[in-house]
């Protein structure tokens, strides 16, 4: 807000010493700090009953609520994007799809011999 250094300050310091005189030097600072504290009390009040006025915490939590719901729906729709585009799921399917053609594969053609051959008992010798 102020551009204010330290060489400044000092010289306004010194400024105020020399105007003031050292016996009421202090009794000014305390009262230039309740000027400006006073001040401070005032404009925090001001703020205060702006913001009730006008509402400002309530807007405050509605735009927070719509930007929570807007990264809801960003991460809804990157997990359904992720969910349809599954490489994982395509990899599995194809490593699947051989394996279940070649036992339905085998399981007809186990099915086709068991029809041709009569039943017999097998005894575990002859193995």
């Amino acid at each position: 807000m102020f551009d204010i250094g330290f060489s400044e300050l000092l010289v306004i310091a010194i400024i105020t010493l020399i105007v003031m005189g050292p016996e009421r030097l202090p009794q000014t600072v305390r009262t230039i700090s309740l000027w400006i504290g006073r001040l401070k009390q005032m404009l925090a009040s001001a703020r205060r009953d702006f913001e009730q006025e006008v509402g400002m915490d309530e807007i405050r939590q509605q735009l927070h609520n719509e930007q929570i719901m807007r990264q809801l729906g960003e991460t809804k729709d990157n997990l359904q994007q992720t969910l349809n585009n599954n490489p994982i799921k395509d990899v599995a399917d194809d490593i699947m799809k051989p394996l279940v053609t070649d036992s339905a594969t085998n399981r007809s053609s186990d099915n086709s011999q068991n029809d041709s051959k009569p039943t017999a008992a097998k005894n575990p010798a002859d193995e």
